[in-house]
Order: C-alpha cells, then sequence, then structure tokens
C-alpha cells in the first residue's frame, strides 16, 4: 500500500481527511498521480497541468526526506514509498517577500 499525504486545501476539495492510500501496481509519481485523479476526479488539474501533465510550479514531492520534484515522474520511487514505511508527501510550495 502505498501512502500519500496531500496539502490541506487539496484534502478539503477532495473532501477526505488524513492520508491517501493506494493498492496499485504502480512504482512512479505519475502512477500514484494517475490513482489519485481517479479516484478523486476534482484533484484533477490541481497537482499537475491537465494537457502537459507536469508538475504545477508551486506543487512539490518529497520522500525519504529528498525531493523529487524535479526528478522524472516515471522513475520508480523508494523502495521505503512503495511498500508503505514513508509516505510521498505532495506540498504547496509558498513564494513572497
Amino acid at each position: 500500500m502505498i501512502r500519500v499525504v496531500l496539502p490541506a486545501h487539496l484534502r478539503t476539495l477532495a473532501r477526505f481527511s488524513g492520508e491517501v492510500h493506494l493498492d496499485i501496481s504502480g512504482k512512479s509519481i505519475s502512477d500514484i498521480l494517475d490513482a489519485i485523479e481517479l479516484e478523486y476526479p476534482m484533484l484533477k488539474g490541481t497537482i499537475r497541468g491537465q494537457r502537459t501533465q507536469k508538475r504545477r510550479a508551486y506543487v512539490r514531492f518529497f520522500a525519504c526526506e529528498r525531493d523529487l520534484s524535479h526528478d522524472d515522474p516515471n522513475l520508480p520511487l523508494p523502495q521505503s514509498v512503495l511498500n508503505g514505511t514513508e509516505p510521498l508527501l505532495i506540498i504547496g510550495a509558498m513564494s513572497g517577500g
């Protein structure tokens, strides 16, 4: 089981609390986002662009204390994320001065 932590505003939009638990065979961020968008269609276009499928500018991905935001989204995630020991964190980044 893969565990995913979403930012509060996306949990509110999808009307759930806590972590998303996914039983999927996929091993990449793209696979996980496909599964999330299938289960929660209202999140389509909020984490990645609908046409480009690229990560939105103010969204970051973290796992195992590493920023995966600029990695290829089709690369396999760390084994500890795939076996559910560690969650994939999807974070809404902030900017400003």
